[in-house]
């Protein structure tokens, strides 16, 4: 069933509408939801169930197929949280008695370790030269993404009115609507204010114009910071998504303050923004290995490790 044919199913096109206006999920989150709904919608039709009568049992060889189908990991992991949420809405609405996926946990991923750059490298793609066509937008694109740690929805949906540039202050709204206010470091309110004077722009105009004066697409800032960094000579591929990165990583080793982190990132949990501290242990680690006399044995040329 395709993930257009699914919203045909009562249940689950009401609980979609319910997502995507009640709790005003993001398009990204609603598109997810839609495709891990459709996969059990589908299995669910193949076995000759209906999803009201589906039950922890039915749930866990729901899951134990999609991997034998090749499903990642990280995917059932979000395939059980979206028929959780979506058992949940059920439970709510008296149309099942019980949740069938609470307690049930897939199977665990392996954390990969955000790639980020180090404050040189990031000062290097930064200070993108101002004279080169566009220099003054890629340059404010750039130092604003790193100064302040913006999701990349985030930034293109930005608007004049909720920059402060005199108070350095940037209020986004990132997942499920929430608010946040995020100070602008020196480097980008200057960059900033240089590029809204080319422009003119007015208040209620978007900070990055696209074509037609609508806001950049995200694929259209994805596609420049990768050229910008290939064009400073970096040997990374450089995603907006690492610049977020690399800011949480470099305030976190810098402060050690992980709630302060948090807060400046946005994520409503703690556990999420740990991954950092990972990256700060790495570090650590690389810098005791090389200096510690005693971090490793090191064999002496022609001689042996025995005592």
């Amino acid at each position: 069933m395709s993930t257009d044919a699914v919203a045909a199913v009562p249940w689950v096109r009401d609980f979609l509408a319910h997502l995507e206006g009640e709790r005003q999920a993001s398009p990204h989150t609603c598109d997810a939801y839609r495709r891990d709904l459709a996969a059990l919608v589908d299995w669910a039709a193949a076995k000759g169930l209906a999803l009201e009568a589906l039950d922890g049992e039915c749930l866990r060889a729901f899951v134990a197929d999609e991997h034998r189908r090749g499903c990642a990991p990280k995917t059932l992991q979000r395939r059980l949280s979206a028929c959780r949420s979506f058992y949940g809405w059920l439970l709510r609405h008296g149309r099942v008695a019980a949740n069938p996926v609470a307690g049930l946990r897939g199977p665990k991923a392996p954390r990969k370790l955000p790639r980020v750059l180090d404050p040189d490298e990031a000062k290097a793609l930064v200070e993108t030269p101002v004279d080169a066509p566009l220099g003054l937008r890629d340059r404010a694109l750039l130092e604003l993404f790193y100064s302040s740690g913006l999701r990349l929805s985030e930034l293109c949906g930005l608007r004049w009115t909720q920059v402060d540039l005199d108070d350095g202050l940037v209020t986004v709204h990132g997942k499920g609507r929430r608010e946040r206010i995020v100070p602008i470091g020196s480097h980008a309110r200057t960059a900033l204010a240089a590029w809204r004077a080319s422009t003119g722009a007015q208040a209620v105009d978007p900070v990055f114009p696209g074509r037609g004066g609508a806001p950049i697409t995200p694929r259209a800032v994805q596609l420049r910071v990768r050229q910008l960094g290939m064009r400073q000579g970096l040997f990374k591929q450089v995603h907006p998504h690492m610049l977020r990165h690399s800011f949480a990583s470099h305030i976190l080793e810098s402060s050690g303050d992980l709630r302060g982190v948090q807060e400046l990132l946005g994520h409503a949990d703690l556990s999420t923004t740990q991954i950092y501290t990972h990256l700060d242990y790495q570090h650590l680690a690389k810098v005791y290995d090389a200096a510690h006399p005693r971090a490793r044995r090191k064999r002496e040329p022609g001689g042996d490790d025995g005592a």
